[in-house]
C-alpha cells in the first residue's frame, strides 16, 4: 500500500551545482532556508543581500539596482521609529544611524555586482503576490517598516505583471552575465494574513508567470517545493507550531528532494566529509578537558584540513 504521493523529479543532466558553483539566492524566507543548507554544506554562495523579499517586484527594484549600480543617498531613506529604513530592503539592514545604512546599502549593491559576474546559478524563491504600494509617493515597497497601513494601498499583482517583472529580472541579470542558470521556485510558506483563498490565488498567480517565463527564455527551470509541501508533505506535523512555516523536518526534506535534482553527485563524498565535521563541532562534551575529547578534537582539525586541501576557499 501506498500511503504518499510523490512528486516524479529527474535528475538534472547539465548545470549540475558543485563546488565550483556561484549560487545567487533572493527571495522569500524559504530561500533562506535553501541557502542555509548551501552554506552548511559550505557550497558558495550569496544570500538575499538586501534581506527577504518577499515578491517579485521587490526582486526586480534590487536587480534593477544592481545593473545599475545604484548609489543611495539620504533621500532614499524614511525616518519612522527612530531608525532609518529602505522601501527597497528588509528591516534588518535598518539602524539608528544613517550612515550606517547608505554604507550597507551600497556595499550590498557593489558585492551584488561583483558576484553576479561569476555567478553560475541564480535561486528566485517567490512569496506572494500581494503588494503595499505607498500612497504618498506611488511606488511598491519590499517592506512596509511597521509604517501604519492607512499609508499603503494593497494590491495584487496579475499574472501578466509577475511575468513582465520576472522577465525583466532574466534580462538584466543575462546583460551581466548571460551564462547564468535561472532556477525558481514558490515559498511553501503560507500568507495566511492574507487570507486563505487570497493566499491560494496569490500563489497561482506566481506559478503561472513562472512558467511563463521558463517557456520563453533559456536556461530557466522550475523547482516545485510548493508542490512538495502541499502533495508530498500533506500532514500538519510536517509545519511548525504556527501552522505555517515548514519545520526542520520538511525543510531537510525538501532540500533531499532539490539535491536529488540539482547538486551533482560527484561532490556526494565531500558532502558527506563536511556533515561529519558540522556535527562534530557542535557536539557538546562532558569533559571537555579530557584527554579523549582532546582527541577527537585533534581529528576533526585533521579532517577539516583535508577538505581545505581539497577546497581552500573553505572556512569553518
Amino acid at each position: 500500500m501506498k500511503f504518499q504521493t510523490t512528486i516524479p523529479l529527474k535528475k538534472q543532466s547539465r548545470n549540475l551545482i558543485d563546488y565550483n558553483s556561484n549560487i545567487l539566492l533572493l527571495g522569500s524566507c524559504f530561500s533562506e532556508n535553501i541557502g542555509d543548507k548551501l552554506a552548511y554544506f559550505k557550497l558558495q554562495n550569496c544570500q538575499n543581500p538586501f534581506g527577504i523579499l518577499f515578491h517579485p517586484k521587490a526582486i526586480e527594484q534590487f536587480i534593477t539596482d544592481v545593473s545599475n549600480t545604484k548609489t543611495f543617498a539620504k533621500d532614499d531613506l524614511i525616518y519612522v521609529n527612530e531608525r532609518y529604513h529602505s522601501f527597497d530592503a528588509h528591516s534588518s539592514l535598518s539602524n539608528v544611524d544613517e550612515h550606517t545604512v547608505l554604507s550597507n546599502l551600497n556595499s550590498k549593491i557593489t558585492s551584488t555586482a561583483n558576484f553576479l559576474k561569476n555567478t553560475s546559478h541564480v535561486l528566485i524563491t517567490l512569496g506572494t503576490a500581494w503588494v503595499y504600494r505607498f500612497t504618498e509617493k506611488n511606488r511598491i515597497v519590499a517592506n512596509c517598516h511597521k509604517i501604519p497601513q492607512k499609508k499603503f494601498q494593497k494590491e495584487i499583482l496579475s499574472i501578466q505583471e509577475i511575468t513582465e517583472s520576472l522577465a525583466t529580472i532574466v534580462a538584466l541579470i543575462k546583460k551581466i552575465n548571460p551564462k547564468i542558470t535561472f532556477l525558481f521556485t514558490v515559498s511553501p510558506i503560507r500568507h495566511l494574513k492574507d487570507g486563505f483563498v487570497e493566499n491560494m490565488q496569490s500563489k497561482s498567480h506566481l506559478i503561472s508567470a513562472i512558467h511563463t517565463i521558463i517557456k520563453a527564455e533559456k536556461n530557466t527551470h522550475y523547482f516545485p517545493s510548493f508542490e512538495i509541501m502541499m502533495d508530498e508533505l500533506r500532514d500538519y506535523r510536517f509545519y511548525k507550531e504556527d501552522m505555517i512555516h515548514p519545520n526542520a523536518t520538511a525543510i531537510n526534506y525538501i532540500w533531499e528532494r532539490f539535491m536529488h535534482t540539482w547538486v551533482s553527485e560527484k561532490i556526494c563524498p565531500i558532502l558527506k566529509e563536511i556533515d561529519t565535521i558540522q556535527k562534530a563541532t557542535s557536539h557538546k562534551p562532558f569533559y571537555p578537558k579530557s584527554e579523549a575529547h582532546q582527541t577527537f578534537l585533534k581529528n576533526i582539525a585533521l579532517k577539516k584540513e583535508e577538505v581545505k586541501k581539497k577546497l581552500p576557499f573553505v572556512k569553518f
